[in-house]
């Protein structure tokens, strides 16, 4: 069995609250039934969110119970107290520790191998695919990278984490480039690594899409352990993509790159809005999509 674990505990903070979760199909859908259904056209079987427990109600009312006919779904709950035996949070802290910890809080739950996506984001049913053919026949850790130039929107700058990859396209390291947009130059990243670097749009980056196995568990706690010994302070977080780069440097691990023809597309700033939902309504005219998500 392949599960979906679905990273949805920012999504009340980034929209206001789950009332406020934009509608981008033509019935109410948003962009996290889109996932779950090329997941479960890809051969994933059951869902798991990860979720804020003060926005169960709400998450279970608008988006949970849309779903919860349709495949087997639970939650796990992100948490500011969920830490390792022995650590603590920091009494400033009023959030939760980032997607390494919000992978880590399914570790109940998740005994298979998995794909971890953003709750937000829309990845294309052949990124689904790729993954869950390396799930089925591969131990190793893979991810499902995408051309830069198809993940930049038109209305200001995105963080993307670029990654570099050895010969068998395995992965080496993501490095982070927080400010990257088009100009009329072309794409530039403005606080790259030494300072503005000029970019093809060919890069191969990082969108938060990870084919796992339940070891990573064992490597996410002891990773989270000695982040929180660091005092990282009241904003800190840890990502999966810092804990990945750990274990492909220490040897314990591969992460294998398949790059995604799809185009990437999500609500990063609110004028992004109506070209989704163009994206979207493209897709149900050329049949990949009915009309009616769920019919």
């Amino acid at each position: 069995m392949l599960t979906l674990v679905v990273l949805a505990a920012g999504m009340g903070s980034r929209y206001g609250g789950l009332k406020q979760v934009d509608p981008v199909g033509p019935h109410g859908e948003i962009l996290l039934e889109y996932s779950v259904h090329d997941a479960l056209k890809s051969g994933f079987e059951r869902v798991v969110c990860v979720i804020r427990r003060d926005l169960e109600q709400a998450f279970e009312e608008h988006i949970g119970s849309r779903l919860r006919d349709k495949v087997r779904l639970d939650y796990a709950y992100q948490e500011l107290t969920d830490v390792p035996k022995g650590c603590s949070a920091d009494p400033e802290r009023t959030k939760p520790w980032g997607t390494a910890q919000a992978i880590w809080a399914t570790r109940e739950l998740v005994k298979e191998p998995f794909l971890a996506i953003n709750a937000d984001d829309f990845y294309g049913r052949q990124s689904y695919q790729l993954l869950s053919q390396h799930l089925k026949e591969s131990e190793s850790f893979a991810m499902a990278g995408f051309r830069l130039a198809n993940t930049l929107s038109e209305f200001g700058s995105v963080s993307r984490g670029i990654c570099q990859t050895d010969a068998q396209n395995r992965l080496q390291r993501v490095v982070e480039h927080t400010k990257i947009e088009r100009t009329p130059g072309g794409v530039v990243s403005h606080e790259a690594e030494g300072g503005p670097q000029s970019l093809t749009g060919e890069e191969v980056v990082s969108m938060n899409f990870w084919g796992l196995h339940p070891l990573i568990f064992q490597e996410l706690e002891s990773q989270f352990r000695i982040f929180l010994n660091s005092k990282p302070g009241a904003k800190g977080e840890l990502y999966i993509p810092s804990v990945l780069d750990r274990v492909i440097r220490e040897g314990r691990g591969q992460v294998q790159v398949l790059t995604s023809p799809e185009s990437w597309f999500g609500v990063t700033y609110p004028d992004d809005k109506p070209r989704v939902v163009e994206e979207v309504r493209k897709r149900i005219v050329a049949g990949q999509y009915p009309e009616q998500l769920w019919k």
